[in-house]
This record gives C-alpha cells, sequence and structure tokens, in this order.
C-alpha cells in the first residue's frame, strides 16, 4: 500500500516581496512554516526554504536506508547522525546534496561503512528522486575492528599497571 502525504503552500505577493506559508494536511507533525525568495537566497537570512525541507528528507530517509544496510549485513547500528546539505544557486537552481554519517556500528570496518553507506545512497527512494543533481557522500575514517580491540587491549593493561603498587 502506498503512503501519501501531503503539504499545502499559500503564496501572498510577488516572489521578490511576498511570502508563503507552508502548511502539513496530514498528522500535523510539521509546524506553519513561512518561506520567502529573500531566505531562499541570502544565506544570512534566518528563515526555511525548499532546500532546508529538502535537506531534512534526505537525511531522515539516507539514515533509514543505512541502518537497513548495516542491519542486513548482520549489524546492530547503534546511533548513526546523518546531515544532508542542499545547495541552491539563484538562476541554476538545486545543484547538489551532500551527505555527512558519523555513527556507532559495533564490529563495521572502515570498508564495511563505504560499502553499505555507498549503497544506501544509491537506494534511498529521496536519492533516487534527486537523480537529476550529484550527490556527495562525506564518511569519516572509521577505525579497523583490529586497531579497536588493540587499543582496547592496551588500555586494559595500562589500568591494570596502576593498580599494582
Amino acid at each position: 500500500m502506498a503512503a501519501h502525504r501531503t503539504a499545502t503552500v499559500e503564496w501572498i505577493g510577488d516572489l521578490l516581496e511576498g511570502f508563503g506559508t507552508v502548511r502539513p494536511v496530514e498528522g500535523g507533525a510539521l509546524p506553519e512554516v513561512e518561506v520567502t525568495w529573500r531566505q531562499r537566497t541570502d544565506a544570512s537570512n534566518a528563515g526555511a526554504t525548499p532546500e532546508e525541507f529538502l535537506a531534512a528528507a534526505h537525511a531522515s530517509c539516507f539514515s533509514m536506508a543505512l541502518s537497513a544496510g548495516f542491519t542486513g549485513q548482520g549489524f546492530e547500528p547503534e546511533q548513526l547522525n546523518v546531515s544532508a546539505t542542499v545547495t541552491f544557486e539563484n538562476g541554476i537552481g538545486i545543484t547538489g546534496s551532500e551527505l555527512s554519517v558519523t555513527g556507532t556500528v559495533d564490529g563495521a570496518s572502515d570498508e564495511k561503512w563505504r560499502e553499505i553507506a555507498g549503497r544506501a545512497k544509491e537506494t534511498c527512494p529521496v536519492s533516487k528522486a534527486l537523480a537529476g543533481i550529484p550527490i556527495t557522500l562525506v564518511l569519516p575514517d572509521i577505525p579497523d575492528v583490529v586497531e579497536v580491540e588493540a587499543e582496547a587491549a592496551a588500555t586494559d593493561g595500562d589500568a591494570a599497571d596502576s593498580t599494582e603498587g
């Protein structure tokens, strides 16, 4: 069964001086939000923009796909922190989305992170909807599991040494 979500916008005035009010129709989970052209094109002008909504959709969708990817590979993700930055260039439009990810997944090596995150980027439904723009993925360097275990053993050994006396 398909899930449908709807929002409406009432726009008052012309493009440059007018404003719109975004209103979610179903569920009421999102508050009413005002949007303006100035907010969209002037980075120093605070306020919501269509790109911010798109970034929220991309980050949340990707985090779900990433969590499912880890779980499907036998890992248990403890915490995933995903941000998406959607770029808008006046006169051009939306020119890209950058996903940045950190998190804690016990036992997942750097290689496994990159494999699963890359697949999640390609299969996330919002990524597919954004197929007309470049989507980049930024991942931290994840220490290899062996390195983490070696560091833990060294720390445990130091703690044992300091208790002797």
